[in-house]
């Protein structure tokens, strides 16, 4: 997959959207991730535009399972 295919099959979603589509991730879990990212590594989730913060959906995912790599599917 070339660099700019990845970027248009990238999806990017507001807070409140990302909440909205996945429903297991309150606002206020987001928010807490956000604000402490660069201890806990989720800011390569995220992409921030001004003052706008983005997340990358594929990129949350992978991240959740980053977390927990002993559960991950072979």
């Amino acid at each position: 997959m070339t660099e700019q295919n990845t970027q248009e099959t990238r999806s990017l979603l507001t807070v409140r959207q990302f909440s909205q589509k996945h429903p297991a991730f309150p606002e206020g879990g987001l928010r807490y991730s956000i604000f402490h990212a660069d201890k806990n590594g989720f800011a390569q989730c995220l992409r921030r535009i001004g003052r706008k913060v983005l997340l990358d959906e594929q990129a949350v995912f992978r991240w959740i399972d980053a977390q927990n790599p002993s559960r991950q599917e072979a």
